[in-house]
């Protein structure tokens, strides 16, 4: 399947960023301008059922990251640079870096560990509820400006909540079978997808866990400047020609 895809930026170096469920590629707009700042060219996809892009019969994480392969190797000529993906994007992202190959890879609250099969699925409930109204959504996110509240908002409506069985097929991935590239796992001060053990094995297979104090889930959006300064000093060891 063909996915929408924002491309901005004309740096000599390609990221791919992966939104995460009943959200879509306009979540990483700060993000996006960062990147761009550090000399990259920015392609930020809608998955299946999301923003943009087409809704589909069945969803599971390797079917996204099919989407994802699918999509955007007309547009790389070389391996990607960076490919970074938040909580269902982080874990799609793992499996697109299987097959892409970046330099580098981060992930932001990925859903590693989600629990399979019927037992994840429950855990996703709460998003069957009908859509909140934006003071509902002001009231219950004070942090959100204007900006991110109309996202969230045109996020949702477009969002295909059939989505949600994608996490029927969800297989354990925790520690993945190998370290593709040098790889940053963000987390939330008290992240709900990661627990020890997992931080753990992820440590052990070579990646480097990083919590951010005072963050939900959406770590990019809850500390904005505090993401921005774990980027700049792992992108400064990891990739140094990118400032």
């Amino acid at each position: 399947m063909q996915l929408a895809v924002t491309e901005t930026g004309r740096g000599t170096r390609t990221a791919v960023l992966i939104h995460g469920i009943m959200a879509d590629s306009r979540v990483w707009h700060r993000v996006t301008l960062e990147l761009e700042e550090r000399g990259f060219r920015v392609l930020a996809v809608d998955l299946a059922g999301h923003g943009r892009s087409p809704r589909a019969r069945r969803y599971s994480p390797s079917t996204w990251a099919d989407d994802v392969v699918e999509t955007l190797r007309p547009l790389l000529t070389t391996p990607p640079d960076l490919v970074m993906g938040h909580s269902l994007g982080g874990l799609v992202a793992s499996l697109v870096a299987d097959r892409l190959s970046p330099r580098a890879a981060i992930y932001v609250d990925p859903a590693f560990a989600f629990p399979r099969g019927l037992r994840g699925l429950s855990k996703m409930l709460w998003a069957l509820k009908p859509r909140p109204r934006r003071s509902i959504l002001v009231q219950t996110n004070p942090g959100l400006d204007v900006a991110d509240v109309e996202i969230k908002i045109e996020g949702l409506r477009a969002w295909d909540r059939r989505t949600l069985f994608g996490f029927a097929d969800i297989r354990p991935l925790v520690p993945p079978a190998t370290l593709v590239a040098p790889s940053l796992v963000v987390l939330a001060e008290r992240s709900l997808l990661i627990t020890a053990p997992v931080v753990a094995a992820l440590r052990r297979l070579g990646m480097t866990v990083e919590t951010i104090p005072g963050t939900g889930h959406t770590v990019f959006r809850d500390e904005h400047a505090g993401f921005v300064q774990v980027l700049d000093r792992w992108l400064d060891r990891t990739l140094p020609a990118t400032r």
